[in-house]
């Protein structure tokens, strides 16, 4: 059974379009999106702009049980690394009913945030001694549970994770919850991928070259199929030194070279990536996920933006580590950070197409988020998935502003509740946010006992 609304105004063909007429059809996917219609008698009014929602492209769920809890600094220098062996102690500890609960808490949050598809990526595999458990989806399990239950579409990524560095055969210690090779993640991908589980999808991906033997990523490239592969790659220059000590090329170089990469693959951050080689990935029709709340959290460095939007390369973002959890704060560091490091303004609009800085990088975001998470299509258009924000134009920051303007306002003015409802699927999502938020509660009470007692514990 179809349904319609019609919507005052609507982002249709990366502009904003009057009367919208929007049908859904019985599997949840747009089968009418048509504008410049008269308002019909059949059809539930949206008296509001709507946009279509992002795609959270890169999420490790369980480190938002850290966010916020890592903004001491515990000895005369902190970077990346040190904040990655405080987060071990998380993923030491989290069991498969409390990473529900804190993936539930998450996601609702990404939903809320205008997010209606996540890509997991997800590396948090076996018990707190390493060992497996009885089902070796018990964790897959609690995060497609927590995304079911916040009302969102989830696309699992198992990620081959089976060294600690180019020079470390085997995993340290405190990564022992993480070990999978190509085959296991090959294995629980198809099991993944044969689930009836509706807004469930997958695909596979690699921790980091420095994580992975070489056959076993050629192993992972050539079994996953026509499926989604994401990688962390050139995050921080400790790798990319590492990298070239060990290989004799740059992360990017070397997938570039060995890998083959094509439009299957996401390179996440891609950091610190040289002009030639961000010539070469958009050649190659790979796609980039840029974090920039989490990138500049842990002072990884800010990535050549202008040169990654002018090749065409595919972008899009993530909310990587939760310090940030919705698309617009994300938007705008992405562009926040470039005028700081160059020192100018609108630094990602493209005036020969009059393309505004919003615009450009939502419209960019969109397209490569579908990518990222294995979806033909995205968005307010046919055959895409029916899901819809609706905009709260009495938000402060919104009330007012002319309509032309009001992408501008919403990614660079900061308002605190912009989307009024949201919808997956061709439902209006309804969630129970206390019975989660209170989940969520007694899950970090559990993890954080000393930390949750006071000011002085």
């Amino acid at each position: 059974m179809s349904r319609r609304w019609w919507a005052r105004e609507a982002w249709v063909d990366g502009r904003w379009q009057p009367g919208v007429l929007l049908e859904a059809d019985a599997s949840g996917h747009w089968s009418t999106v048509a504008p410049g219609q008269a308002r019909p008698q059949a059809a539930e009014v949206i008296d509001a702009a709507v946009l279509p929602p992002l795609v959270d492209a890169h999420s490790h769920a369980f480190q938002r049980a850290f966010a916020g809890l890592a903004e001491r600094r515990e000895g005369a220098e902190d970077d990346f690394w040190s904040w990655r062996d405080r987060m071990y102690g998380v993923a030491l500890r989290i069991t498969p009913a409390q990473l529900r609960a804190v993936a539930a808490q998450l996601y609702a949050e990404l939903a809320d945030g205008g997010y209606t598809q996540v890509c997991e990526f997800h590396y948090l595999q076996h018990d707190p001694d390493g060992r497996p458990y009885a089902d070796p989806a018990e964790m897959a399990w609690a995060l497609a549970d927590a995304a079911a239950e916040a009302g969102i579409g989830l696309t699992l990524l198992p990620v081959l994770y089976e060294r600690a560095g180019f020079t470390q055969p085997r995993l340290r210690e405190d990564q022992r919850r993480f070990a999978l090779g190509a085959s296991q993640v090959l294995a629980l991908r198809a099991r993944l991928a044969a689930s009836p589980r509706p807004l469930l999808s997958c695909g596979v991906a690699v921790h980091s070259l420095r994580a992975a033997q070489p056959a076993s990523l050629r192993a992972l490239a050539e079994g996953v199929g026509d499926m989604p592969l994401h990688i962390h790659v050139a995050e921080q220059i400790a790798e990319v030194d590492d990298c070239l000590a060990a290989t004799g090329c740059r992360p990017i170089e070397w997938l570039l070279r060995h890998a083959a990469p094509d439009a299957r693959w996401q390179l996440v951050h891609a950091t610190h990536a040289l002009p030639a080689e961000i010539d070469a990935v958009a050649a190659c029709g790979a796609g980039v996920v840029l974090c920039p709340g989490t990138e500049a959290n842990l002072g990884d460095g800010l990535t050549d933006l202008p040169r990654w939007l002018d090749s065409g390369t595919p972008l899009a973002i993530g909310s990587d580590s939760q310090v940030t959890r919705d698309w617009p704060e994300e938007l705008r560091w992405l562009e926040y950070g470039q005028r700081l490091q160059r020192r100018q303004r609108n630094v990602s609009a493209d005036p020969a197409r009059q393309a505004a800085t919003a615009a450009r990088l939502f419209e960019r975001a969109r397209q490569g988020g579908a990518a990222a998470a294995g979806l033909a299509r995205w968005g307010l258009q046919l055959g895409a998935r029916a899901d819809l924000l609706v905009l709260d134009d009495t938000d402060d920051a919104l009330l007012g502003v002319p309509g032309a303007q009001r992408l501008d306002a919403l990614v660079f003015a900061g308002p605190r509740r912009p989307f009024g409802r949201v919808m997956v699927a061709g439902r209006w999502r309804e969630v129970d946010r206390q019975a989660i938020a209170r989940r969520h509660a007694q899950a970090m009470q559990a993890l954080w006992p000393a930390a949750m007692g006071g000011a002085n514990a």
